[in-house]
């Protein structure tokens, strides 16, 4: 079991495969982009979708010496401990069977936690309304972070509004963009 100190809920179960199969070197992101990731969707999101949670995000990379494949779940009502287990403990033998990832790896599912990456056109749609920061690769205004109320997504720009002005970023513009959630 694993709760991250980042404000997510998580489920931690270590995977172990045989260590000569491991390939020295991976490109991890090769492996995103070649369909590792999509595998993974493809396996789990019937399982997620069958105990009423939404698949916000799959991650398969390495950390060091070890590879994790991290799945962010989602539901309206919020995450649970139990909502991380039970999806892990599902599709525990699925992802045995089907085998996408050749190398040793971490499981770990969890929730988006506070202060989540919007990713998706639906993630930017599902917080209108919302504060969000997101981090440019160049400054407008002196400024590389820009934090405001995520005024509309549209055709991959993002308006967010700030102290009475909105400013139209593309995603070339921002590196990533976060729910700026943290009001204690």
């Amino acid at each position: 079991m694993k709760i991250s100190s980042k404000g997510r809920v998580g489920y931690l179960k270590t995977r172990s495969f045989s260590f000569n199969k491991r390939k020295q070197g991976v490109d991890v992101l090769s492996n995103l982009k070649g369909g590792t990731v999509s595998k993974v969707f493809e396996i789990v999101e019937p399982y997620a979708k069958e105990l009423g949670l939404d698949i916000w995000d799959i991650r398969y990379l390495k950390e060091g010496a070890s590879y994790f494949l991290r799945i962010f779940i989602d539901k309206p009502e919020g995450i649970t401990i139990d909502d991380c287990e039970n999806l892990s403990r599902a599709i525990d033998e699925p992802l045995d069977e089907a085998d996408p990832i050749k190398e040793a790896y971490f499981l770990e599912v969890s929730s988006p936690g506070l202060g989540r990456e919007l990713l998706k056109p639906e993630h930017f749609e599902r917080y209108i309304g919302e504060k969000i920061k997101a981090k440019l690769y160049k400054s407008i205004d002196g400024q590389k972070e820009l934090g405001g109320i995520l005024v509309d997504y549209e055709k991959g720009n993002v308006i967010i509004e700030c102290n009475s002005k909105r400013t139209v970023l593309e995603k070339g513009d921002y590196s990533k963009i976060n729910l700026d959630d943290f009001d204690f």
